[in-house]
């Protein structure tokens, strides 16, 4: 509908509002599997839910009714909500390979088995984090792929977990072909949070593993139920993954779902324009470094080329003000990274927007939840765009 310098936006005319939760997401996604990921996930060591976090000011300051944001950034202690893919992904892989429980390889009753398997990935960052951390859980090696784009500070953070690193000349994508060409070759498991052709299985219990997040908020909603969900995409797991949940339990009375992208990394919103995969127009340059694919997961696209009901592209300014607008809250400041404050960037660049604000239905009236998917996962990054570090932002204290 919308194409300009700072906002893009397309209406789904797939989504539509009656559509059952039907066969074709449940393979992806069902009420089984995210309680199969609940049960297991919630036994971790460490575990517990993150805050759902009522951001009041920021709302009346935005002329909207409600604003709350799920956030992730003490996951565990891996500053992002990729802890629960990753290392679920790996967990569920090593039961299957060991015949045991995902209980028994935390514990180290299965460590024989598991000594000698490599677990590998691409990565922008978090989720390569995650996998060498469901790694080093069940006592496994890992190694982590990382394009020549990601920053220093992700790839200390990574190999901090024990795993191997290897640099990838050119973006997520070709790091994403290199890891699975050189698995095969050296007889190691992908663990991906994107599939491909022959390539399923594993990702969707990345994705079940995301969803936990989704579950936790919905019971963290109460009787206040959001208008709108603005949710970031990268390839498109986050999203699907906490688009499913709300649509299988809420159905018409879901939130009206607004993905969000950089314009530099635009797949999921040139996938629903063409009505089918597509590959980013973008140069895949953006500050947003973990929203920087070029390709669509096909699973997570089973879900959202119905699930969703809006895709936008924002411009590069709006992520940093998003993030300084969090840092900066008088009443609830948070500490978000450039990703994970990609959901209020885009919340952002929609209010100032007009013709999308009117198009989307988001007015005064409007209760929007949001998804801060990772705290300052580069500290440094952080630091030069917010200009203080995350240990000076005296973020506030919510209840979980």
């Amino acid at each position: 509908m919308e194409a300009a310098d700072d906002l893009r936006l397309h209406l789904n005319a797939r989504s539509t509002r009656d559509r059952s939760y039907g066969p074709a997401q449940r393979r992806v996604m069902s009420r089984e599997t995210r309680a199969q990921a609940r049960d297991a996930i919630s036994r971790w060591p460490g575990y517990a839910p993150t805050p759902l976090v009522d951001l009041a000011g920021l709302a009346a300051r935005l002329g909207i009714a409600g604003l709350r944001i799920k956030h992730e950034r003490h996951r565990f202690d891996l500053g992002s909500f990729k802890a629960l893919g990753g290392a679920y992904g790996v967990l569920r892989v090593l039961a299957g390979r060991t015949g045991g429980s995902m209980d028994d390889i935390i514990a180290g009753r299965a460590a024989d088995a598991v000594r000698d398997v490599t677990v590998c990935c691409a990565t922008d960052g978090n989720h390569g984090r995650a996998v060498a951390w469901g790694a080093t859980l069940a006592g496994a090696r890992s190694v982590i792929y990382l394009h020549e784009h990601v920053s220093r500070g992700r790839e200390e953070a990574i190999a901090a977990r024990g795993a191997r690193i290897v640099r990838v000349p050119g973006t997520y994508d070709d790091s994403v072909r290199m890891v699975a060409e050189d698995a095969r070759r050296r007889g190691w498991i992908v663990v991906s949070d994107t599939s491909w052709p022959g390539y399923e299985e594993i990702p969707a219990w990345v994705m079940q593993g995301y969803s936990v997040m989704t579950d936790e908020m919905m019971g963290q909603m109460g009787g206040r139920r959001p208008t709108h969900l603005f949710v970031q995409a990268g390839v498109g797991g986050l999203a699907a993954a906490a688009i499913a949940p709300l649509w299988e339990e809420l159905g018409t009375e879901r939130p009206y779902c607004v993905v969000v992208e950089p314009h530099a990394a635009d797949c999921v919103y040139r996938s629903a324009v063409r009505g089918a995969l597509a590959d980013a127009t973008g140069s895949l340059e953006t500050v947003m470094a973990c929203l920087a694919a070029g390709k669509t997961s096909p699973l997570a696209w089973a879900i959202l080329q119905h699930g969703a009901d809006a895709f936008i592209t924002i411009a590069e300014r709006f992520a940093p003000e998003a993030m300084t607008m969090l840092a900066r809250d008088p009443g609830t400041p948070l500490v978000a990274g450039e990703s994970g404050a990609a959901g209020l960037a885009g919340l952002l660049a929609t209010l100032a927007a007009s013709p999308a604000r009117s198009a989307i239905g988001l007015d005064a009236s409007s209760d929007v939840l949001l998804v801060a998917s990772e705290g300052a996962t580069d500290p440094e990054i952080y630091s030069r765009i917010v200009g203080s570090r995350p240990e000076d932002i005296g973020e506030a204290v919510v209840d979980r």
